[in-house]
């Protein structure tokens, strides 16, 4: 937690607590359905909730906006997002059932009540939002295909609406796979944290 409130010093108690109890939250959780890695669970706070917290570093969600986690597995980004954003809606999918009920159970246990596991993939989905997020999910050809049909037209936010994808590897290859006309930015997590673990990881924006 000190790792956290180091890059974000303008939390309030109440998010302060609510991120506070996601440790014992998702220990308790893990050993019943495993939705991280058993030899990750230690790093939880670097690892997944600071790296999920990277995209509020990149574009502040408005009050009212719809946001959606798509493929959220244990809920990150969006658990710690909801948390960042509390007057924004966060909408968390992911295809596995089991995933999607440890993610509800966190939400009730912090009574969030501007967030929500569903259990839908991205093709069966019929809501719009302003953003789609995710974390890990798939080469980003597939997730502009998914996330371009799920995207309102109104634009609220500076930034115009789109995808936004925490994403390491090779991103000059994988934007190979889009067609030359998309607009995308490339951020290193690495200008926002100092931790060696965040070197090689960007926020990939593509505008929609």
């Amino acid at each position: 937690m000190k790792t956290i409130q180091k890059y974000f010093s303008d939390l309030t108690d109440l998010q302060i607590d609510q991120l506070s109890k996601l440790k014992a939250l998702y220990v308790d959780w893990n050993a019943k359905i495993n939705v991280i890695s058993r030899k990750d669970i230690d790093n939880l706070y670097l690892h997944h909730v600071l790296h999920s917290m990277a995209i509020a570093k990149f574009v502040d969600f408005l009050p009212g906006a719809d946001i959606l986690d798509l493929g959220t597995g244990g809920g990150f980004p969006g658990i710690p997002l909801a948390i960042l954003f509390p007057e924004t809606n966060f909408f968390l999918a992911d295809g596995t059932k089991k995933k999607i009920r440890v993610v509800n159970e966190v939400i009730d246990a912090l009574e969030l009540q501007n967030a929500r596991g569903h259990h839908q993939r991205a093709e069966e989905l019929k809501i719009k939002f302003d953003f789609v997020v995710c974390r890990a999910v798939t080469t980003i050809d597939k997730l502009v295909m998914w996330s371009r049909l799920l995207i309102k037209q109104k634009q609220e936010h500076g930034l115009p609406n789109g995808l936004i994808a925490l994403k390491g590897g090779n991103l000059k290859q994988e934007l190979k796979l889009l067609p030359k006309k998309e607009y995308t930015e490339i951020i290193k997590l690495s200008t926002f944290f100092k931790e060696e673990y965040f070197e090689g990881k960007h926020v990939l924006y593509v505008q929609l």
